[in-house]
């Protein structure tokens, strides 16, 4: 800084108010000491920084699987956020165990970060909300419930909206035999499930479904679809709760031999490549995945940045739309 102030003859103290962004800075004095900055390659030690403000604008976020290429949508979103914000992120990937959760929360806070976004693989493992409880830093969920005792906010998606319309859908395409393939974090896949059973019992025309709940995997959708084909009587229209199941789903009808849209209705979620590249294309309930992480990333800045007004008047939960996208893989009734 003392040779930045030298090549700028400018003090000392002018330069750190430049830097910090001090708004009692002509704009004159401003491009003098930017053009020194630029000259002498100055870059500020940002651990400094954090020490003398007690911050480390950094924050933490832990995924539940970084696999999941709607988890890496939503991370891209919130990181591009935080950065605008001058946040750097750091990322963590649990694997679907919750007991990384539980680790990698502990390590994010030992890094010092001054923010959490959490992904979570279970929002109400036992261990994981104990950790949650003593966090000391403030937490945002992505689309999980807030446990019992945890402070924190939360950006989420309407799924039963989506659920709903794809169901009714069906419906008046005329099918009464249907399965549901679930499973995975808890909040989707509860909504996800009780719109299509409500929907069908407000029906109230007989119509049914066959639920498979289980992991959140391309391995699961793939064992249950096999399992919903051998099934008698065989359903009609098959609803995969999820991006990853879908995937699994669509490999074993495939290899079975049976023609979507043909010889059974399909509906899937996400809009994800397969969707739009399969044959015929799949329907979906689809979302704007990316907007999450950066209504996440909003929310936690709030309490990061509250300028003048007091955090608590800010929104603690975001809901974001999800809609029915009809393609020629949901059809009549053959």
């Amino acid at each position: 800084m003392r040779e930045v102030a030298d090549r700028a003859g400018v003090a000392m103290s002018s330069v750190s108010r430049v830097l910090s962004g001090h708004p009692d800075v002509s704009s004159k004095m401003r491009q003098v000491v930017m053009a020194a900055v630029r000259e002498l390659g100055y870059r500020p030690d940002m651990l400094a920084q954090g020490l003398r403000r007690g911050k480390t604008f950094s924050v933490g976020f832990t995924v539940s699987d970084i696999a999941n290429p709607v988890l890496a949508e939503i991370v891209t979103g919130a990181e591009k956020r935080l950065r605008e914000a001058g946040y750097s992120l750091l990322l963590t990937n649990s694997e679907g165990d919750p007991a990384l959760d539980v680790e990698h929360i502990s390590l994010l806070e030992r890094r010092r970060v001054d923010g959490l976004i959490l992904s979570l693989a279970e929002e109400h493992h036992p261990e994981t909300v104990a950790a949650l409880r003593t966090v000391a830093v403030p937490v945002v969920l992505v689309d999980r419930d807030i446990p019992v005792g945890v402070k924190a906010r939360c950006a989420v998606f309407d799924h039963a909206a989506g659920m709903r319309a794809a169901t009714e859908y069906l419906l008046d395409l005329g099918h009464r035999e249907f399965a549901l393939i679930t499973g995975g974090p808890e909040r989707p896949a509860r909504e996800r499930r009780q719109a299509v059973e409500e929907t069908l019992a407000a029906a109230g025309n007989g119509a049914r479904c066959a639920v498979s709940e289980g992991e959140f995997s391309v391995e699961f959708g793939r064992r249950a679809a096999a399992e919903i084909l051998a099934s008698s009587p065989r359903p009609t229209a098959i609803i995969a709760g999820g991006n990853m199941l879908m995937q699994g789903a669509l490999l074993a009808l495939h290899a079975a031999g049976v023609e979507v849209g043909r010889d059974v209705s399909f509906v899937g979620c996400d809009d994800v490549a397969i969707a739009e590249v399969h044959q015929p294309p799949i329907a979906v309930v689809r979302r704007d995945v990316p907007a999450v992480g950066v209504a996440a990333a909003e929310l936690l800045l709030d309490e990061l940045e509250p300028g003048d007004s007091d955090p608590d008047d800010h929104p603690r939960q975001i809901v974001l739309p999800t809609e029915f996208v009809a393609r020629p893989s949901a059809a009549p009734v053959p």
